[in-house]
């Protein structure tokens, strides 16, 4: 069928109720950085802090994605980038469901991110760059891929032989390894904008 014969259906329930019903401010939190920079180790904590807070949140983590949904992709530059296309199309759907996303994906590339960004609301996309540097990164390799990758067994290897385009303007810069001052940080900015209300 052509996509000519595609027509959006309307929810009778708007994104604005079920939001207000969640009582909060959906968002996506876009954690992107190198392999090992600490991303999925900060998203998984931080979602554990708004869960005891009552926030309504759901995480995706690149490796789960690409183990189910995006399983058919690759990981040269045009699989990349539908892999974060279909991220973020995922991601719209969260956020008109009222929920607070948070993605962890290494997202190398600038003009993906912003495709992410621009299929919501800009106050409802935060980006959130989690500035390790490649050699931390890679002195931790825990899943062994920096090593695969300077032996050549894996190719496209962001910081190896293929390049991570830095953020220049995140919402939230995170340069502190220490994960409880980098949760209060995201969580202060999230009360401070009006996302979440703590009592």
């Amino acid at each position: 069928m052509s996509q000519n014969n595609l027509v959006w259906h309307s929810s009778h329930v708007r994104k604005e109720q079920r939001a207000k019903q969640k009582k909060q401010k959906p968002c996506v939190l876009w954690f992107t950085g190198l392999s090992g920079s600490g991303k999925s180790t900060l998203a998984n904590r931080l979602e554990s802090k708004l869960v005891e807070l009552n926030c309504h949140t759901y995480l995706l983590d690149g490796d789960n994605i690409r183990s189910g949904l995006n399983n058919d992709l690759g990981f040269d530059e045009h699989s990349r980038a539908e892999n974060i296309r279909r991220i973020g199309e995922l991601a719209k759907l969260f956020i008109d469901s009222g929920t607070i996303l948070l993605c962890a994906f290494i997202s190398p590339f600038k003009a993906d991110r912003e495709f992410a960004r621009e299929l919501v609301d800009n106050d409802e996309f935060l980006e959130i760059f989690v500035d390790t540097s490649l050699e931390v990164c890679e002195s931790r390799d825990t899943k062994g891929l920096y090593k695969k990758a300077r032996t050549g067994k894996i190719e496209n290897f962001t910081g190896v032989t293929s390049p991570y385009e830095r953020p220049q303007n995140p919402e939230i810069h995170i340069v502190d390894e220490d994960i409880e001052r980098n949760i209060e940080l995201v969580i202060n900015y999230l009360k401070d904008k009006g996302y979440i209300v703590v009592k």
